[in-house]
């Protein structure tokens, strides 16, 4: 059993050696594939992280009653916590506020001098989860000592909107990019079994059983598949450090540092590039060969 292995295991190493040229057409299709999911990925990411910038902008004003005592106020503060779906909630000062509001103002500012504070002390709220967003305003409003809620539901509709129309989308691209992946690569190892058609007959007259055929194959479309994983991780690295760069005065503008840094994903394109490389070569062939030996026993073996 030991030396069958071991000897199959050669013939697959072999194979990617001897067949340079088909070797070569595999990895690089399964290579185009993966850098297509791994771009589509950072591209969702990087749009799901400004989304979530802007969701963390759109904040619930809950203002306090004047008549409330301290203890009222902070009481308020632990129950609009103590909500469902509330991320955070931070106490803001009602002189705190009204300075803000002041130095908004700039040269203008003296003409508030002598002007009593009007503003109320505040909590400034944001939520975990912007589709319960309404939920969570009703149940503020329903608490003691509210004296009123400022927020903004349609903005917030708008985005959990299309947090969810991203999410979806984003699946969905790479399922697709996934499916004609595998296609690709089960055609491109049948057209490579096809040119060794002659090494399969011989196998198969000399009572080679059709596992025995099919290992060296299966181990010949792992290694490609692991080799186009690791090629496509340096080449979407480099792309992407490259778009970073050049976008980055773009994303600025729209209140980003930059894109996602690289570092946070590289592990996750990895893995998934060797898992999906891996299972892609194997179950490429699997599926080639198996189909290709049921045709050949359907049509039987020609002598050449």
């Amino acid at each position: 059993m030991g030396n069958s292995l071991g000897y199959l295991t050669r013939e697959g190493l072999r194979n990617v050696l001897h067949n340079r040229l088909m070797s070569l057409a595999s990895i690089s299709v399964l290579f185009s594939c993966l850098v297509m999911i791994g771009s589509a990925f950072l591209v969702f990411a990087n749009l799901n992280a400004m989304i979530g910038s802007i969701e963390a902008q759109n904040v619930i004003m809950v203002f306090v009653k004047d008549t409330s005592t301290t203890k009222q106020t902070e009481q308020l503060g632990v129950e609009i916590r103590a909500l469902l779906n509330v991320e955070s909630c931070v106490f803001v000062p009602k002189e705190e506020a009204f300075q803000q509001q002041i130095d908004q103002l700039g040269s203008a500012a003296e003409l508030f001098e002598g002007i009593d504070n009007p503003l109320p002390d505040a909590y400034k709220v944001t939520v975990a989860d912007m589709n319960n967003f309404q939920t969570t305003v009703k149940n503020i409003e329903q608490l003691d000592n509210v004296l009123r809620v400022r927020e903004n539901s349609d903005l917030a509709s708008k985005l959990a909107s299309l947090k969810s129309a991203a999410t979806y989308i984003s699946i969905g691209v790479i399922a697709l990019l996934l499916i004609v992946s595998l296609f690709i690569i089960s055609n491109t190892i049948r057209v490579t079994m096809f040119s060794r058609r002659l090494e399969i007959r011989i196998m198969k007259s000399v009572g080679a059983t059709s596992w025995f055929i099919r290992w060296p194959f299966m181990l010949e479309g792992m290694i490609l598949g692991v080799l186009a994983g690791l090629l496509a991780e340096l080449a979407v690295w480099g792309v992407y450090e490259a778009v970073s760069r050049s976008l980055k005065g773009l994303l600025s503008t729209l209140g980003r540092s930059g894109a996602l840094p690289f570092s946070d994903y590289w592990h996750i394109l990895l893995a998934g590039f060797l898992i999906i490389g891996f299972l892609a070569g194997a179950v490429g062939s699997l599926f080639s060969m198996g189909k290709y030996l049921k045709e050949q026993e359907c049509a039987g073996i020609d002598e050449e």
